[in-house]
């Protein structure tokens, strides 16, 4: 009998110890988990007390349980007063350039204001009695992806009305390096408006307190800038998110693939807008040496797409195994050779590249003929003078 008993006794505290040990892991597991800007809101709820916001975000401004940031603002008593939406719209179905309409959310009536094609920069009267802009997208860490000047330009107008910006930090999914040409200031445009290379190392909360720090904003003003970091961000490390940051990049291949595949939106080439793997392959009609063959057709994210109806003859890379860590030049040269087209130049007419490019030397390069090693050589100078102004704003470990 006491025999049992000691073996009970024995037991219960290996239950309790073991009990105690699991609470203990499951919250230190919980302290030390990845966590977004979103996803701590006992460090930004007690910042918007009291006062009124709005919101800029769109599809992807999601907490972890998938509740949508303005509903869950909502719910803890946050006085929205407007949403702002940015490329592709609020719910994020709008193709890359599309009119977006000012209006209202079916869901909780609160007015939409578009913040793309000729409003790109918020008025003082839709900045009228807020306190606080909260902003809050999963941007992908590439120049020319619109993300970033609408956060510019947000600073700008709220550093001019005195209304403060918050950005809620989330992943860069091409973060822990630099690569590309640096864009000069006579090619600022929507697709790149400051001097930083293509791929800039990043968070997007990093980015803007890099444009405030550098005084980049219009008559080098200062915004008043609060960044809610994530938890445990590691930059060599990538996350998965819970929705697509827009039509046309449906997961990390394409992502990953878009700093080098976004230099032929400037050309005669598709880079799949319009299929089912979008910036996951190229082609053209006029480049008929490449074995993959695909036919852009209208789809919900590419209405009208380019080349659209036509066989194009190109290359597949959703399947391949790449490094997807460095700018990859092969198949913009490779295209480029191989094009055979005597009524229309490889380059649009408009020199779009130009401005994906931050300026003419990379187009002016492809047409010599300048190996891509020299290409490469030719970025260094900029991105070591880029570097030494990033390393400024990095927030975690790099």
């Amino acid at each position: 009998m006491n025999l049992k008993l000691k073996i009970k006794d024995l037991l219960l505290i290996c239950l309790i110890y073991f009990g105690f040990t699991s609470v203990f892991n499951a919250q230190n597991l919980d302290k030390d988990c990845f966590k977004t800007g979103a996803d701590r809101p006992e460090l930004y709820l007690p910042l918007l007390k009291n006062k009124t916001i709005a919101v800029l975000t769109n599809q992807t401004g999601l907490l972890k349980d998938r509740t949508n940031l303005v509903d869950f603002l909502i719910k803890k008593n946050i006085k929205i007063k407007t949403i702002f939406a940015p490329e592709h719209g609020f719910r994020g179905d709008a193709d890359a350039g599309e009119h977006v309409k000012n209006g209202k959310d079916l869901k909780t009536e609160i007015p939409i204001i578009s913040l793309y094609g000729d409003n790109k920069k918020p008025k003082p009267e839709q900045l009228k009695g807020i306190d606080v802009v909260v902003f809050d997208i999963q941007d992908v860490g590439v120049r020319f992806y619109t993300y970033i000047s609408t956060l510019s330009y947000l600073m700008e107008a709220a550093a001019e009305n005195n209304v403060e910006v918050m950005v809620l930090d989330r992943p860069n999914p091409n973060d822990g390096f630099i690569d590309g040409p640096v864009l000069k200031p006579a090619f600022s445009s929507f697709v790149g408006l400051h001097e930083v290379p293509v791929v800039y190392g990043l968070t997007i909360g990093e980015y803007g307190k890099m444009v405030n720090g550098e005084h980049w904003l219009k008559n080098g003003v200062q915004a008043k800038y609060t960044v809610i970091p994530m938890q445990n961000y590691h930059k060599k490390q990538r996350y998965d998110f819970l929705e697509k940051p827009s039509p046309n990049l449906p997961n990390a291949k394409s992502i990953n693939l878009y700093p080098s595949l976004c230099f032929f939106e400037g050309t005669q080439v598709s880079v799949g807008r319009g299929t089912d793997l979008p910036f996951q392959i190229f082609g053209s009609p006029w480049t008929k040496d490449f074995p993959y063959q695909f036919t852009p057709k209208p789809s919900r994210g590419a209405k009208d797409p380019f080349l659209n109806g036509k066989l194009c003859f190109g290359e597949n890379l959703a399947k391949k195994n790449l490094d997807l860590r460095e700018i990859n030049l092969k198949w913009l040269i490779a295209a480029y050779a191989d094009y055979k087209n005597p009524n229309e130049s490889f380059f649009l007419k408009n020199l779009f590249f130009d401005k994906l490019a931050g300026s003419d030397i990379l187009r002016k390069q492809i047409i010599a003929k300048t190996p891509e090693k020299e290409i490469r050589k030719s970025w260094q100078k900029d991105l070591e003078k880029f570097q030494k102004i990033r390393a400024k704003y990095v927030m975690y470990e790099d």
